[in-house]
């Protein structure tokens, strides 16, 4: 062999060794954290801005900042309460209790440093991406007591709920609770963001009673448009909602990612449909409403499912909570005001009950990405069954029990003179608008 083939090798050999080495499963993957700091950036962009506006336009004039302050507030209450407490009990290790509960350990974020990793994304991220999960979950509720309910009374109840309601579903099922070890498929939050958001949404509205005028006078939304501009905001934060689940940036999160926008679409046109035959005429809320149905109901199924799954799960979406909004208001006159529960309690159950049919991997184009060894899709739903009951009786319970206890220490509902007059002016002393 020549010296200078030799020296050729050589050469190679220290270029080979100048390459970095593959990430290990235990070092930062930098594509990963790069998704996940835009998802979590999207999830939040979904309440504030997103939300907040959605809302905003479907009340009237005189309560449209009471519902901009409600989802202001949310979001910094329930941020300091998912770093004082909140993350620990929902993903730490509970001990003897852990199927119910976690622990302690990560009280006001501790322990949690800049090299400190969960998986191969730093651990202070996974913490404020799951922190905005668990912003806009009682930032739903709002809808459902619009325009009737005290700032304080909603401060109190959002602040406890969470505590009480939210985070030990989200233990039950992303921290290693029970129905985590059931095998329970909820990629994104169907259970523990739609189910228990859509029924305390219900009980709130039973239990504070309806609008005045509920029923006799219009009450349509005051700013159409700010109403689609929430929307479109919505759909796209949406996308860090469900891929950013995936927690990497790999085929699951794209996957996730298409799966969201197919049943966005079909929701919509789906609903559209609907109020065209009934009505006669499309209109801009129901496409909008149409396309939050669809979010919602793919939401626990993204992971699972592939496209034909997810057009069938956002078809059903359009019609079955659409019914459901007509049954609600117009058949048992429940003025849920911003229909929080049929579209996203009712939608997260029938993509939970459905993620358990389109994960199967043996439904030709329908297929999904498949079921756990051994299970079948009978098996399959009997569990995903447990999970909508559980996570909805108790929801229920403890909501029902929370306003009672508050409705004690600060009266929820204001006053019927106060109503009249709007929140803006009576609690805020603001206005929307200069009219």
């Amino acid at each position: 062999m020549s010296i200078t083939r030799i020296g050729g090798l050589l050469a190679t050999l220290v270029a080979l060794c100048a390459l970095p080495l593959p990430a290990m499963a235990d070092e930062l993957s930098s594509g990963n954290t790069a998704w996940i700091l835009t998802s979590t950036a999207l999830v939040l962009f979904m309440t504030l801005p997103g939300l907040s506006l959605f809302y905003a336009g479907l009340v009237r004039t005189r309560n449209v900042l009471s519902v901009l302050m409600q989802c202001f507030a949310i979001a910094c209450v329930a941020s300091l309460l998912w770093m004082i407490v909140g993350y620990s009990l929902a993903f730490t290790d509970g001990g003897s209790a852990n199927s119910l509960i976690g622990g302690l350990s990560q009280v006001f974020f501790a322990n949690i440093q800049q090299e400190t990793l969960a998986g191969d994304i730093p651990e202070s991220l996974f913490a404020m991406f799951q922190m905005t999960f668990a912003i806009i979950t009682p930032a739903l509720i709002v809808g459902a007591f619009a325009e009737r309910v005290r700032f304080s009374a909603m401060l109190l109840f959002s602040g406890a709920w969470l505590l009480l309601v939210y985070v030990p579903v989200t233990h039950w099922v992303w921290g290693g609770g029970w129905l985590s070890e059931l095998g329970l498929l909820d990629f994104a939050g169907g259970t523990v963001v739609h189910i228990t958001a859509g029924i305390a949404a219900l009980v709130f509205a039973m239990v504070v009673g309806n609008r005045k005028g509920f029923g006799t006078t219009a009450m349509p939304p005051h700013n159409m448009t700010m109403v689609v501009t929430g929307a479109g905001m919505l759909w796209v934060g949406w996308f860090g909602f469900n891929a950013g689940s995936a927690l990497a940036a790999n085929g699951d999160a794209a996957m996730a990612m298409l799966v969201t926008h197919i049943s966005a679409a079909a929701g919509s046109l789906t609903w559209m449909a609907m109020e065209w035959i009934k009505h006669g005429k499309p209109s801009v809320l129901g496409i909008v409403t149409g396309m939050v149905a669809g979010l919602g109901t793919i939401t626990p199924a993204s992971g699972y499912v592939g496209p034909g799954g997810a057009l069938i799960i956002g078809f059903s979406a359009g019609i079955v909570c659409y019914y459901m909004t007509q049954a609600i208001k117009q058949k048992w006159k429940i003025d849920d005001s911003l229909d929080v529960f049929p579209v996203h309690g009712v939608g997260g159950i029938l993509g939970t009950l459905m993620a358990g049919i389109f994960a199967s991997s043996e439904l030709g184009v329908f297929s999904g990405q498949g079921l756990a060894e051994g299970a079948t899709i009978a098996s399959q739903l009997g569990v995903q069954a447990i999970g909508v009951i559980a996570t909805g009786l108790y929801t229920a319970v403890v909501t029902l029990v929370l306003m009672k206890i508050i409705d004690r220490i600060v009266t929820i509902r204001v006053d019927l003179d106060e109503e009249t007059e709007g929140l803006d002016l009576v609690l805020h002393d603001e206005r929307g608008y200069d009219l």
